[in-house]
């Protein structure tokens, strides 16, 4: 006796088995994925933290009277890494704490780019003052800020004597920028995006 119903068979175990894959993959594709713990994040503004005192630290070494701009700032926004790398079309990125009567209370990224020939990568850290209520005040309160489209940053140069540049420190915005050589000279901030950030 012949079998006539071979192809229905066929095609009936082929259902099943693309049906029992499908319920598979649903529940793979319908998974959510893992969020950070809170023990993660903890331990990501906790390292940030660090970072950041050890970037003042060296800063006072520095420049001694950066301490009294510090002292005297609204806010402090410390970015303790900045990494940078480059080959034509360069881009930086790191992640930051903005501190204020001297407790954190915001994180942030910051990201700029540059055009050029620039191969390698380089670190470096950088700290923003806000000298002034309402210079703070903005920038808290923006969704996106941009140096030099949303306000300026008046980067400190340090002159022979080791002291500050009295103009530059008399603005409402005051940066730092060092590697691990010490404090940068001559550099511009200009096109430097800021961005809120929750670790």
């Amino acid at each position: 006796m012949f079998d006539t119903f071979p192809a229905l068979r066929r095609t009936g175990m082929a259902a099943i088995t693309i049906g029992a894959a499908g319920l598979l993959f649903a529940g793979c594709t319908t998974t959510p994925p893992s969020k950070p713990s809170a023990a993660a994040k903890t331990d990501t503004r906790q390292a940030l933290d660090s970072a950041a005192n050890a970037t003042l630290a060296k800063l006072y070494e520095a420049s001694p009277q950066s301490k009294e701009l510090v002292a005297r700032a609204r806010g402090v926004l410390v970015f303790p890494d900045v990494l940078s790398g480059s080959f034509i079309v360069g881009a930086e990125h790191g992640k930051g704490v903005l501190r204020v009567g001297g407790s954190n209370v915001g994180y942030y990224t910051t990201t700029s780019g540059s055009i050029g020939f620039q191969a390698g990568a380089q670190s470096k850290a950088m700290v923003l003052l806000f000298m002034t209520d309402d210079a703070l005040n903005k920038f808290r309160n923006s969704s996106g800020w941009t140096v030099g489209a949303d306000a300026t940053v008046a980067v400190v140069n340090i002159g022979a004597n080791g002291r500050i540049d009295t103009n530059t420190a008399k603005q409402p915005i005051v940066g730092f920028v060092m590697n691990n050589g010490g404090l940068m000279a001559g550099v511009s901030l200009e096109g430097t995006k800021i961005s809120k950030y929750e670790p």
